[in-house]
């Protein structure tokens, strides 16, 4: 009997300690394994403008992106040209030049960094003389820095001087400056816009207000906005641009936004739905995804191999216990 006893111990506890440890470990997949990575986007040139033409009572939208990137990405295209409906017969029309248009986007699960920078640079407008451009800058840079843990920053510079139709004008950081010339119109000139939250940073440097009359090549007038060099940056584990508040940076986002981004992402001279604006640009804005496999145990781990453990001790108090009557019992039949 306390050997069939003994036995009975020993297999349960050899059968059931191992099962229930196998069950405290489970594995299963799941998807964003880790924090978030961060998000950062750049920006050189971004227009949200309608041209009214003289012998048409519709306006034609002027949608245009330079070196629009989202992390990880760059761009450094330095030229932008369109095609306008109605414009000179269709000829190509030059929005934007300059001596080096940069964009860039970094990410990961530490940092996340957008940076914009633009030199000598010319933007020009429908309507308006070859020698008259909307705005001439020597350098505009933008930068938006989010990391895990830190509070993030954002910063804007305009080094050296800045032309508005033809004006040279003083900028002040964070002021709005008018330009108006009369036969041509007026801009409204923003500077150094910036917008921070915990989680996200935002900077533009310069953002243009812009109603002109110019009456020349079919152009009665031009309204809308230029934003001029802009980044941008969520934190890693943040909640995305959308959680950027309601800061300087709203007007760039908004102005132009939805036709600028389609008419960067066409590319290439295709012409976006509708008609308007046929755009010969660069933009780039990959993306990935990752699923990773977790293994781990559940809160009850601790318990189930506890009472594992106390079966197995079990099991070998069992034994000891047959050992020792039946050491016992062969020392009587001796004696």
């Amino acid at each position: 009997m306390p050997r069939r006893l003994a036995a009975t111990f020993v297999a349960t506890a050899l059968t059931a300690g191992p099962a229930l440890l196998l069950g405290a470990v489970p594995a299963h997949a799941t998807g964003n394994h880790g924090p978030a990575r961060g998000t950062a986007d750049a920006v050189v040139l971004r227009t949200g403008l309608n041209v009214g033409l003289l012998h048409k009572t519709l306006d034609v939208p002027l949608n245009a992106v330079l070196n629009e990137v989202h992390a990880p990405a760059s761009a450094s295209k330095t030229a932008l040209t369109v095609t306008l409906d109605g414009l000179d017969h269709g000829k190509p029309f030059s929005v934007l030049r300059a001596d080096a248009a940069t964009a860039r986007g970094t990410a990961d699960r530490h940092k996340a960094e957008g940076y914009a920078n633009l030199v000598r640079a010319k933007v020009h407008l429908p309507g308006l003389p070859p020698q008259l451009s909307l705005i001439e800058a020597q350098q505009v840079t933008a930068k938006a820095v989010c990391e895990a843990g830190q509070r993030p920053r954002a910063e804007s510079n305009v080094l050296g001087p800045v032309r508005v139709l033809g004006k040279k004008v003083t900028l002040t950081a964070g002021g709005t400056t008018d330009v108006k010339v009369p036969g041509v119109g007026e801009v409204r000139l923003d500077l150094s816009h910036k917008s921070v939250t915990s989680k996200s940073a935002a900077a533009t440097a310069l953002e243009l207000k812009v109603s002109l009359n110019p009456l020349r090549l079919n152009v009665a007038d031009v309204h809308g906005r230029v934003t001029l060099v802009r980044a941008g940056c969520t934190a890693p584990g943040g909640t995305g641009p959308g959680d950027n508040g309601s800061g300087g940076t709203s007007g760039g986002q908004t102005g132009g936004q939805s036709g600028g981004q389609t008419g960067g992402q066409s590319g290439g001279g295709t012409k976006p739905a509708g008609g308007g604006t046929e755009v010969h640009q660069a933009g780039t804005r990959p993306g990935s995804s990752q699923n990773l496999a977790e293994t781990g145990g559940s809160s009850a781990t601790p318990y189930l191999a506890g009472g594992a453990a106390l079966l197995v001790a079990a099991g070998a108090g069992s034994i000891g216990y047959a050992r020792r009557r039946r050491g016992a019992a062969a020392q009587g039949g001796r004696g």
